[in-house]
Formats: structure tokens, sequence, C-alpha cells
């Protein structure tokens, strides 16, 4: 099930490594999305905001998991393009060990601190108790969800796309039918649907981890690994650190948006909470294509083979802008029939607050995904401190513009200063990357250790 991305032609190899990925990711969000549309048809439009209340805090735990994942995946591509299995093997234990350390600390933290993050961000007094209880689940779950992201990372690693997407496949089916039996059957309103999502993470995780020791046990070398190393561990943390601290820049600007979109009342959250799901569908999509050029990179700079690099990023820009197209298409043209999915003819105000929302981003896509590609680049090259900087033009002036624009245009000013912070965001990458990836006729990775 493993691919070596330091072979063959990029466009055929990154092709074949990248669509699994992205149907894997598609399905990921897919239930994600499936638990606000049970929500908001089966437990009404106070369910729907109490869950997107709590979701911009949920993203910065997300982070953690998603820069774990990015940390153990671009430490174990170089070690397995180098082929040091027995150096691989122990950069996966101190992954674990880690992760499971932080995995506890963060959730102590969820548990008591819930509530007080609930009135932080100003959530409206009658969907503050339900989006208190739907994050205290939550972070009950955030072991489960931090070591599946490693473990996913780390198939990534071997170039195998293939079976998270299995593992994906049965964890979206499980949790849509928990949630139906939960929220519909039961009616156990927001309480259901973290439940049913916990159940689902814990089913994978397991599942995951398994898989993963049994693969382990295949792969060459007899020599037994160490359980832990801390010259390891620095380069794990100095890809994952990073990672989560831009995406935690990204969701405390996030966190700011929403305590602007709360002042607008529940049925505003409501239609927020249905459009920020979609956008993060998408996102989400382009950004696991970018993790699989971090994979491509960072295996071919252990081989010594970064020539290759340039021709990998042009193949991922390529899909990424043909991905963009069903979600622009979709989500500008129909968007009115899809918040219909989440709320019914009566809640006309939190639709047509997503309608706005979704015709005023969707279109900008085409420019993200190229961003999120880009960053890809950036990782598995190293060049962290670029991919950080790239971020904090998007927060700052998504905040800012937001602040400006709401006076004169209400909660539509909030959507409109996402093209301000995204467009800023995506002419700072490309220089970065240009200044790290010479022209493809000088194939090479310049100050890259």
């Amino acid at each position: 099930m493993t691919t070596d991305l330091t072979v063959g032609l990029p466009r055929k190899t990154l092709w074949r490594f990248l669509l699994p990925m992205l149907v894997s990711v598609m399905f990921q969000q897919f239930y994600n999305i499936a638990d606000s549309m049970i929500a908001g048809r089966f437990a009404g439009e106070d369910a729907l905001a109490a869950v997107g209340a709590s979701y911009p805090i949920t993203v910065i735990f997300m982070a953690f998991a998603t820069g774990s994942n990015l940390g153990a995946s671009v430490v174990v591509s170089r070690l397995f393009g180098a082929r040091d299995f027995r150096r691989m093997k122990t950069a996966i234990h101190t992954a674990f060990i880690s992760c499971v350390a932080l995995s506890l600390l963060l959730t102590a933290y969820g548990i008591i601190f819930c509530a007080p993050m609930m009135r932080w961000i100003k959530t409206p007094d009658n969907v503050f108790s339900d989006g208190a209880l739907y994050l205290r689940i939550y972070t009950f779950g955030l072991l489960f969800l931090i070591l599946y992201n490693v473990c996913t990372g780390i198939f990534t690693a071997f170039g195998d796309s293939k079976t998270p997407l299995w593992f994906l496949i049965g964890s979206s089916l499980g949790n849509i039918v928990l949630d139906i039996w939960f929220v519909a059957g039961f009616h156990m309103g927001v309480a259901g649907v973290a439940w049913a999502t916990f159940l689902a993470q814990g089913v994978s995780c397991i599942l995951a981890v398994v898989t993963l020791g049994s693969r382990l046990k295949n792969m060459a070398g007899t020599e037994k690994a160490a359980m832990f190393d801390w010259g390891l561990f620095k380069q794990i943390a100095a890809i994952a650190v990073p990672s989560i601290m831009q995406q935690s820049v990204l969701s405390v600007g996030n966190l700011f948006v929403q305590v602007i979109v709360n002042h607008y009342g529940s049925a505003v959250i409501a239609g927020y909470s249905a459009a920020i799901k979609l956008n993060t569908f998408a996102i989400t999509s382009f950004m696991s294509l970018g993790s699989c050029l971090s994979g491509f990179t960072a295996q071919n700079l252990g081989a010594g083979k970064g020539g290759r690099i340039s021709s990998g990023f042009r193949e991922g820009v390529r899909l990424s802008l043909i991905a963009s197209v069903p979600f622009v298409a979709l989500y500008f043209l129909f968007s009115r029939q899809i918040m219909g999915l989440f709320l019914d003819s009566g809640s006309q105000e939190a639709i047509n607050a997503g309608v706005m929302f979704l015709k005023i981003v969707s279109p900008l896509y085409f420019m993200i995904s190229i961003k999120l590609m880009t960053d890809g680049i950036l990782r598995g090259s190293g060049a962290m401190v670029y991919f950080v900087i790239a971020t904090i033009p998007d927060l700052i002036l998504r905040i800012l513009f937001a602040c400006l624009l709401t006076p004169h245009f209400g909660s539509t000013g909030i959507w409109m200063a996402w093209p301000f912070g995204w467009t800023a965001a995506t002419v700072l990458t490309m220089i970065f990357y240009r200044k790290i990836i010479p022209p493809p006729q000088k194939e090479s990775i310049a100050g890259i250790d």
C-alpha cells in the first residue's frame, strides 16, 4: 500500500496519490456537514446555532490535530525517502507518545474552560447551554481525534492515501447513522450530534492505530527501534508547532469574527454555521492536496531529488483548480438550495445570511487553492517561518475589514472581509515560494537543510 513518491513521472505519481486523499477528506467533511444538517432539520435553528457557536473553538483543537499530523508526516516522509526505517519507526513512536500527552492536556483544559470560552465569544443566552454541552462532549474525544490524524499523516508519509480513505468512508457513514439515530430517533438534540461524532472518531482511531502497528511490523529492518528520541521530537515539533500556530492564528481570527457574528442573533449565527461548514468542506479539500505535496516534497528531499518539486507543484495546482470548479459552481449558483438542506423555509433570515456568505466567498476558491498548494511545498521543505508569516495578513485584514464594513452593510460586511485577507496571504505565499524554489531550469532546493 506504500508509494515511493521519489520515482516515476511526478504527474502520474501525484495524481495516483492525491485522488484518494481528496476523496477521503471529502468524506470527512461530509459527515461534519451532516452533523449540522441533522441538527438544523431535526432539532431546529437554535440547535444549529449552538453547534455553530462552538465551531470556532473546536477548530482551535483541530489545529493541534492537523499540526501533529503534518509534523509526523514530514519527518517520517524524509526518513522513508532516505530508507532509514529504524529511525523512521522511532519517529513514529515519538510522535505517538508526544501526542498522547498533548491530548490529555487539551482534554483537561477543554473540560474546565468550555463554558468560559463560550462566554468569551459572546454566545447568545438562548444557545449558550447547548453550545457549551456540545463543546464539553467534543473535548472527550480529543485523544481519538489527534491520534487518528497522526496515523493518517504517517500513512500519507508512506505514500499510502488509500488506507485513510477506507477508514473515513466507514467513519462518515457510521457518524451519519448515529446522528440520525440519536437526534431524530432518540431526540437527544445537540448532545446526540456530539456523541455520534465521539463514537465514530473513536472507532476510526482504534482501527487506524491497529492497522499502522501491523504495517510497521512488516517494514524492513530487524534492529529494534527506540521508543523516544529527543532529536526526532525536536524535528517533529519544528514542523508541528508552526503549523499549529498558523492554524491557531486563523482560528483566533475566526473567534473574533464569531464575536461579531454573535451580535446579530441566533438566526445569523445559524446561517453562518451552515455556510462556514460548507466553506470548510472546500478549504479542507484543498488543504489535503497541499498536505500531499508536503509528503511529496519531504520524500524527494530525503532522497536528494529536489529537482522534482517544481513539477509536483505544477501538478498540485492543476488538480486544485480542477477541484475548485464544482465547489464554486454549487456554492455560487445553488447556494439557496444548499442552505435549504440545513434549514426549513421558516428560517429565511438564516438562509439569506448563509447564501450571501457563499456567493461572496466561493469565487475566491480558485485563488486560495493555489495558496494552499504553495503552503504544502513550504511545509515539506521546512520553510516554516515563511509559512507562518504568510498567515498574519489574512487574520489582521479579515478582522479589520469586518469591523469597518459591518456599520455600513450589516452582517454582509463580515463576509465581504474574506477577499482582503485571502488575497494578501496568497500574494505573500507565492513570493516566499519563489524564494526557496528556483525556476524549473534550475530545479533544486536552496537553503534547506
